[in-house]
Formats: structure tokens, C-alpha cells, sequence
């Protein structure tokens, strides 16, 4: 068994103290300048990330651990298949946009919006991890959910969609799903964890529309 160790991100999108490797992750994959590290003891990473990433890179005595970007302490491992996984498909960008969510273990399908006109996948993938954490919200359902983007996963961890989509009538649809999705995520909270699907590692995610 794998020992625990807690994860200190100092820059981030949330900086903080996390559990496990996956949510660390989240944080600063793709963040220019983030500054992460692993420590064996919840004591020890607390009193790293209240001093500081500065403070401790002067007084340790291995800065190079620092440094480097943090590895996954295991590896990627496998997939947990009772999840939720959700995706998106657009054919154009903009063009027509669907997305789903099916039950990872199986491939069922839970749900499916569209497809819509004059969207783009990275809307698809955001509306879609929203709709999937407000489902398992109003479920009481304590299963994570799987996005194998990271944009939309940023989207959602700053309730924000940072879309360039022009709005026009043809999208006003796609909009308002967009506002409500803002609107959610503005007005409630929820502990289901949102997990990065590892494509090279695992394959295309099982809500994948298989079109590639």
C-alpha cells in the first residue's frame, strides 16, 4: 500500500493543502510559475505552506525536491469506475455541440444535452462537468466525477465559462445554459471530487462520442 503523504501548492489555482495527488493536480497542471511539493506529515506540509514557498526553499536543504516538478508518488494508477464521466462533442468551432455523462463503470448513459447550434467543445465540456455536479448534488450521490479537460475543469473551479464564443441568435441556447451554469455554481456548494481523466494513460473517456 502506498504511504499517504499531503501535497502544499503555494501557487495555483487554489493555493492550499491537499490529500491526495490527484486534486493537488488539478490545481497546477497547466498553471505557469506553480510551486508544489510533497511532504510526508500533515504537520509538515502545514507549517511549509503558512511560511511560505520562499521561506522554505531558503531553509531546505534539498531545493532541487522544490525545484522540480512533483511526480505522481505512484504513477497514474487506474481509473475509479464508480464515477461519473462526462464529455463533449462539436462538429466545427463553432459548430453543432453535445455532451454527455455516463457511468464509468458501464458506459451508461445518464444524460445527453444536444446536439445545439454554434458551440465549441470547450463549452460542451463545461456545461456538461456542471450539469454532472449539479445531478450528483440533487442525488446525494458521493460518486467523483471524470473531465479529460483541463480548461473546463478551470472553468468550473473559477465559476467562470472563459469562452470567445461570439453570442448570436443562432446560440442563445448555448448561452443560457451557460448563465445557469455560472448562476450554480455561484450558488451552491459540493464535495464531489472533479478528477482529470489521463486519456494517454486510460484511453479516451467512456462519454467520449467516439469521433475523433
Amino acid at each position: 500500500m502506498a504511504k499517504r503523504k499531503f501535497y502544499v501548492v503555494w501557487k495555483g489555482l487554489q493555493p492550499g493543502i491537499y490529500e491526495n495527488w490527484e486534486d493537488a493536480k488539478t490545481q497546477v497542471e497547466g498553471e505557469e510559475g506553480a510551486k508544489y511539493k510533497s511532504f510526508e506529515t500533515k504537520e509538515e506540509a502545514t507549517e511549509a505552506f503558512e511560511k511560505g514557498y520562499a521561506h522554505y526553499l531558503k531553509n531546505s536543504s534539498s531545493s532541487k525536491a522544490v525545484s522540480k516538478l512533483m511526480r505522481s508518488p505512484s504513477g497514474i494508477g487506474k481509473p475509479i469506475m464508480e464515477s461519473l464521466a462526462v464529455d463533449a462533442a462539436c462538429s466545427g468551432n463553432p459548430g453543432l455541440m453535445e455532451y454527455r455523462g455516463v457511468y464509468t463503470a458501464t458506459g451508461q448513459e445518464i444524460f445527453h444535452i444536444g446536439p445545439m447550434t454554434q458551440g465549441t467543445n470547450n463549452v460542451g465540456e463545461f456545461l456538461a462537468l456542471v450539469h454532472g455536479l449539479a445531478l450528483l448534488k440533487k442525488k446525494e450521490s458521493k460518486l467523483p466525477v471524470y473531465s479529460d479537460s483541463v480548461n473546463a475543469i478551470k472553468w468550473v473551479q473559477k465559476k467562470k465559462a472563459k469562452t470567445l464564443l461570439e453570442r448570436t441568435a443562432e446560440n442563445e441556447p448555448i448561452f443560457d445554459l451557460i448563465t445557469r451554469a455560472e448562476k450554480w455554481l455561484n450558488e451552491n456548494t459540493y464535495t464531489t471530487p472533479i478528477l482529470k481523466w489521463h486519456t494517454a494513460e486510460w484511453g479516451e473517456i467512456p462519454a467520449d462520442f467516439g469521433r475523433k
